[in-house]
């Protein structure tokens, strides 16, 4: 039987597979298919929601209709009880048409916290609703339809504030990180309390009809 020698040279095991290297190229091709695949469902998720939307806040007044009537048919007494007019003191404000009632428009340019834009009455019964075409022009165009419903509550008044309209995509995009019908109704809210000090310390208040 042959026995190896002493100096005999042992040949180097062969080389077993390599494995394959990916390029940058390639990953960075991979993230941005990932990228876009995310964009693409976050798209989707937006789009899917709700285009229309509505708030809409009550609150009772010791005071007759035609008291708080006078309150929100004009939009010069706005500034008086408005949660966005104490939001910025120093917004200019414009008015255009009649003093009160149908036509009557003010146009609004403040801070980032009150935006710009202007709100028409388009509709005025008096001693029962006011109706507004809101205009937004900053932070964010849009348009709403706002509607002051009056009504007898015994020998109080109940005013609700509904404000509606439709969902662009920015609005629903924002709408996922943020509770928008509760911080408008937040500020609703604000506003019939401020409301409600104005016209219930008028001497008049419960007074005619």
């Amino acid at each position: 039987m042959a026995t190896a020698t002493m100096n005999e040279t042992r040949k180097p095991a062969a080389p077993g597979p390599q494995p394959t290297k990916r390029s940058w190229k390639s990953v960075l091709i991979y993230l941005f298919l990932g990228f876009v695949a995310v964009i693409g469902v976050l798209c989707a998720v937006i789009a899917s929601r709700p285009a229309d939307f509505k708030v809409s806040r009550s609150a009772t007044f010791s005071a007759t209709p035609a008291a708080v009537f006078e309150q929100v048919n004009d939009l010069h007494k706005w500034n008086d009880w408005s949660p966005w007019a104490k939001m910025d003191p120093n917004s200019k404000a414009t008015y255009e048409g009649p003093t009160a009632g149908e036509g009557a428009k003010m146009a609004w340019d403040g801070n980032n916290d009150v935006g710009a834009g202007d709100m028409t009455i388009v509709d005025s019964k008096p001693n029962d609703r006011v109706g507004i075409k809101l205009h937004f022009v900053r932070p964010m165009e849009g348009e709403c339809d706002v509607l002051m419903q009056i009504e007898p509550a015994g020998d109080q008044t109940k005013l609700t504030w509904n404000m509606s309209g439709k969902n662009g995509f920015m609005a629903k995009a924002i709408g996922l990180f943020m509770d928008c019908e509760k911080m408008c109704g937040d500020q609703f809210e604000v506003g019939l309390a401020n409301l409600k000090k104005v016209v219930e310390t008028k001497p008049d208040a419960l007074k005619g009809a």
